[in-house]
């Protein structure tokens, strides 16, 4: 605290792009991505729509770099979970527990990524960068379960998929029920098959 009795910092305005993302963000996942318009996310952001494309040259620019932070968003979490894991089943176990957390707030939707993938054209660069997310995610899973099953690779790369398939099909129901009791009964069932590996 300083002798006015703010902290450091307070008062002063983040950068334009941060607000400009954080703001999008929000709205692209609550409200999606087409139905969010420029106008809206300078608003509430508030800059100048100048400001918006000085930081991102189109709309289509912003939804890559809200994927771009959603996925580093993602991986951070997973990281800070994975420190707490005891070898590769709890590595597992990690990756739908980081999950369950993004299942917690108030107004989960499902995957912010898969949302806006679902939006897009065929062929649209911001499914590809889904795309790689879902794609990272089944690598970590894999990663894990050759390291708890290193004499039965192919049965530990059968047992990603699986798990990877589960997990991506609790995200999407939990998403549609607005609430986390699909992933947990998938991580139940990841507990069991990992048991057998």
């Amino acid at each position: 605290m300083d002798e006015t009795g703010r902290a450091p910092g307070a008062g002063r305005r983040r950068p334009a792009r941060e607000r400009v993302l954080d703001a999008a963000a929000l709205r692209f996942y609550r409200d999606g991505v087409a139905a969010t318009g420029i106008d809206t996310i300078t608003t509430e952001a508030g800059v100048a729509k100048m400001s918006l494309y000085n930081n991102f040259s189109s709309k289509a620019e912003l939804v890559r770099a809200y994927l771009d932070a959603r996925h580093e968003e993602w991986l951070d979490q997973y990281r800070s979970r994975l420190q707490r894991a005891e070898g590769p089943r709890d590595a597992v176990l990690a990756v739908f527990d980081t999950y369950l957390d993004s299942a917690a707030g108030e107004g989960f939707r499902g995957c912010g990524l898969l949302n806006a993938a679902a939006e897009m054209p065929a062929g649209d660069e911001g499914r590809a960068l889904v795309r790689r997310h879902k794609e990272e995610v089944e690598r970590l899973i894999a990663g894990h379960t050759a390291a708890l099953s290193p004499e039965r690779p192919d049965a530990a790369r059968a047992a990603a998929e699986h798990l990877a398939f589960l997990l991506e099909g609790a995200m999407t129901r939990a998403g549609l029920e607005g609430d986390s009791t699909r992933l947990r009964h998938a991580r139940a069932l990841a507990v069991g098959l990992l048991d057998q590996l």
